[in-house]
C-alpha cells in the first residue's frame, strides 16, 4: 500500500496519584520536572505534528503551561491509561484516520527514533490499526519477571500473544540452544479511529487474567504490529530512579 497523509500527533499521559511515586511527573531531574523532559524531548521529534498532554490535575497542567506546552484536561476516574488517552484524542483536533502514538510520562530518556520505529507501519499501511515496539531480551533476569512482558509473534511481524510468563515455553531444557526472548516496550501508536473503538470492548478474558490491556485487541481479532527497536525503554517507576537517569543525563551531555 502507499504511504498515507496521516498526521502523527503524540499524547502523553501524565497522572499525578501514583502508589509507588505520587507527583512523578512533577518530579524534577537535574532542575526540571520529569514532564518538562518527555515533552521536549518529544517536541525533536520531526515526524510529530502535535505533542499534547493529557493529564487530571491541575498541578501537573499549570507546569506545562508554565514552559510553553499543550494540554488538555481529562476526567480523573479513568481505569487506565488507554482510556485517559482515548479521551485526550477525542478532545484533539484529528481525523479518525491519524495516528496517536502514546508516549509514556516516565520516560525521560526515550530516543527520537522509537517515535518513528513505531509510527511507520502504520504510515505505510493505512488498514493497520495499532502497533508498538519490542526489545530482544539480553538481560536473563527478565526472562522470568513478570514485570517484563514477554510477546510472540508471527513471521509477517504481527504479535500472536502477550504475556507475563516466559513464552516460548522450553519443553526440553536440555536443549543446548535456549529460545530469542522479546519484550514489549510501552509505546503505542493507534489510528484514532481504532482507539476510540478499543476502549469501548468490553474486557477479554486474557486480558484479565494477565493484566495487560493489549490482549483485547487480539482477542476481538485486531491486528497489532510489533516493531523490533535496538532501544531499550528506561522507565522512573519509583524516586530511586531519578538518580539513575540523572546519572544518564550527565553522560549523554559529556558525550
Amino acid at each position: 500500500m502507499s504511504e498515507s497523509s496521516a498526521k502523527v500527533v503524540a499524547i502523553i499521559p501524565a497522572r499525578y496519584h501514583s502508589n509507588r511515586f505520587e507527583g512523578k511527573p512533577l518530579a524534577l531531574i537535574n532542575g526540571k520536572t520529569m514532564i518538562q523532559h518527555v515533552v521536549e524531548r518529544a517536541d525533536q521529534v520531526d515526524l510529530l505534528s502535535r505533542v499534547v498532554v493529557a493529564t487530571d490535575d491541575q498541578r501537573i497542567a499549570d507546569v506545562v503551561r508554565s514552559f510553553g506546552g499543550e494540554f488538555v484536561m481529562t476526567r480523573a476516574d479513568h481505569a487506565t491509561g488507554t482510556d485517559r488517552l482515548a479521551e485526550a484524542a477525542s478532545l484533539v483536533d484529528i481525523s479518525e484516520q491519524d495516528i496517536i502514538v502514546n508516549i509514556q510520562g516516565d520516560q525521560p530518556l526515550f530516543p527520537a527514533e522509537v517515535v518513528e520505529q513505531v509510527a511507520r507501519p502504520m504510515l505505510d499501511d493505512p488498514a493497520l490499526p495499532m502497533s508498538t515496539l519490542i526489545y530482544k531480551i539480553i538481560r536473563p533476569e527478565e526472562i522470568d519477571d513478570p514485570n517484563h512482558v514477554k510477546t510472540v509473534f508471527d513471521r509477517h511481524g504481527n504479535a500472536l500473544y502477550f504475556s507475563r510468563a516466559s513464552i516460548p515455553f522450553q519443553r526440553n531444557p536440555e536443549e543446548p540452544a535456549r529460545p530469542t526472548y522479546y519484550k514489549h516496550l510501552g509505546f503505542y501508536a493507534y489510528r484514532k479511529g481504532f482507539l476510540l473503538t478499543f476502549v469501548g470492548l468490553p474486557e477479554g478474558e486474557w486480558e484479565r487474567f494477565e493484566k495487560l490491556e493489549q490482549l483485547r485487541a487480539l482477542e476481538y481479532g485486531y491486528t497489532i504490529r510489533v516493531v523490533l527497536t535496538d532501544h531499550d525503554s528506561i522507565e522512573v517507576d519509583t524516586p530511586k530512579d531519578i538518580e539513575r537517569v540523572e546519572e544518564l543525563l550527565r553522560t549523554l551531555e559529556n558525550k
